[in-house]
């Protein structure tokens, strides 16, 4: 589907709060999904698990990035899904990045994509080749993480909101997850962080162009080659940073693995413009979320500068994977990421914990 010149039109001036920003909190959303987490049901056909009754290996007790279902010893179903209002004015774009973000979660799992249906709500009298362009957007970023925009559902809705359910698969004993960090694993970011600030402050007018370009591209930059190569060097142990920020997403990881993460403040990797952005007060209300949910569990050194404490809090759209990488696996696993042009930084460490925590030093 080729869309040119879709027509001009303020996507961001539809909305009050976009990408994965407008996320509910990581503390309410725990409370209201308290009880609920999914019962294993029978196991699949033509398995030989050592744990009967466990074919859902992956749901919301513990939670993580993706469902998994296990169909066969060497064959699971990741099932994904994620939308969100738009975060910039340009349609494709706004396809792109929300695309880029919910394929993510298959990737955080170390899967593969294999098709994906849009969730779509939009205005009745948006033009169709905003429409239009949007979709295609996505279409793009599905085929290029290997899969394919089988089809979806669209709703009437005064405020736009798009996004993909997404269906992968993978190895069940290869699988990524956020309960397998191990005391004396290396923390390994593969993306910048400061998305957030960034898109709030073009909102108010204080984001350079080219700062908020730059962002724009990470975010649109999918998390494939990533999620390969910590698989290739059997990593097991990670995530994808979206709304709940890297503190969240940490705490998250550190609760899962019954473990200690600590940050390392003065290597966390910025966006240009992001730091500034931060000490002149800019700070999305996601940010407030993601605060009141690290706070109890949050040790922050003295004298780490305020704006690296927010970029710590900040809620990313489409951001990069956080790995926990055994110290024997780290330098092979950076030579790849290297070779594949994959920016990575070491952030922390995982620490033994009696009590599972995050610290920011």
């Amino acid at each position: 589907m080729s869309v040119s010149n879709p027509t001009r039109i303020r996507l961001t001036q539809l909305t009050e709060c976009g990408g994965c920003a407008a996320k509910l909190g990581a503390d309410l959303l725990a409370e209201a999904l308290s009880g609920l987490g999914a019962v294993t049901g029978p196991t699949a056909p033509h398995t030989h698990s050592a744990h009967p009754g466990e074919s859902l290996i992956a749901g919301l007790d513990p939670p993580d990035d993706a469902a998994v279902y296990r169909l066969s010893d060497d064959l699971a179903v990741i099932g994904t899904l994620d939308f969100f209002p738009p975060l910039v004015d340009d349609p494709t774009t706004y396809g792109e990045i929300a695309a880029a973000n919910a394929l993510s979660d298959v990737f955080a799992m170390g899967g593969r994509v294999l098709f994906a249906l849009s969730i779509a709500a939009f205005p009745e009298d948006l033009p169709t080749d905003v429409l239009g362009a949007v979709f295609a957007g996505a279409a793009a970023k599905v085929r290029e993480a290997g899969g394919t925009l089988a089809g979806g559902h669209t709703i009437r809705d005064a405020e736009p909101k798009y996004g993909l359910a997404v269906i992968g698969a993978a190895h069940p004993d290869r699988l990524l997850r956020k309960g397998d960090a191990r005391p004396g694993d290396v923390l390994v970011l593969t993306k910048r962080l400061g998305t957030g600030l960034l898109v709030s402050g073009s909102r108010q007018g204080q984001t350079k162009p080219d700062d908020l370009a730059a962002a724009i591209d990470q975010m649109r930059t999918l998390n494939r080659i990533a999620s390969e190569a910590l698989v290739a060097h059997n990593v097991r142990a990670a995530t994808d940073v979206t709304g709940f920020g890297l503190l969240g997403h940490g705490l998250e990881m550190a609760r899962a693995s019954g473990t200690r993460f600590v940050f390392e403040a003065s290597s966390l990797p910025a966006l240009d413009g992001a730091l500034d952005l931060a000490r002149a007060g800019v700070e999305t209300s996601g940010a407030a979320h993601n605060r009141r949910f690290v706070a109890p569990s949050l040790i922050v050194a003295d004298g780490i500068a305020p704006e690296l404490v927010t970029l710590a809090h900040d809620p990313q759209t489409s951001g990069g994977l956080l790995a926990a990488v055994s110290p024997d696996r780290i330098e092979a696993l950076e030579a790849t990421l290297t070779t594949a042009e994959i920016s990575s930084w070491r952030v922390g460490r995982v620490e033994a914990s009696e009590a599972p925590s995050t610290a920011l030093e």
